[in-house]
């Protein structure tokens, strides 16, 4: 999970990229079936994190809203707030409001999605337009 970065020298440091622990984490409670404490997430997580960092970073991602958790024992179980998909598609929306120029963004994302995904695109907007005049407007 490390990624050991290269400064101007050449020299690798051995920090990671910015939010690769945020999303190691996140990734470590998606592909869990229920919550977990920090310790589970610590040995689901690959590398040799302590477990003050995996706490630090549990409460990091409560604090923005990412995660809830619940009193279990002395401690807690945390959950992610939404699923993998959902949260992936709140940023995507998230960039997509920050740009100045809407049609020009979407332009650019469909002209760079694989055949397979343009075709998966196609095929689930068809099924938004079939479905919206379901409600009379």
């Amino acid at each position: 999970m490390r990624d050991r970065k290269s400064d101007e020298s050449g020299e690798t440091t051995g920090r990671r990229a910015r939010g690769e622990l945020e999303s190691g984490v996140l990734g470590a409670l998606w592909a869990a079936d229920q919550p977990l404490t920090a310790r589970q997430v610590q040995e689901r997580l690959s590398g040799d994190l302590a477990y003050t960092t995996v706490l630090t970073i549990l409460s990091r991602l409560h604090d923005k809203g990412m995660l809830v958790r619940h009193p279990a024992g002395r401690g807690y179980v945390f959950a992610p707030v939404r699923d993998e998909a959902s949260e992936t598609a709140v940023r995507m929306h998230s960039l997509l409001e920050r740009g100045s120029d809407r049609e020009a963004v979407l332009a650019r994302f469909v002209s760079e999605l694989s055949q397979e995904d343009e075709q998966l695109l196609q095929r689930l907007l068809g099924g938004q337009d079939a479905g919206s005049g379901d409600d009379g407007q």
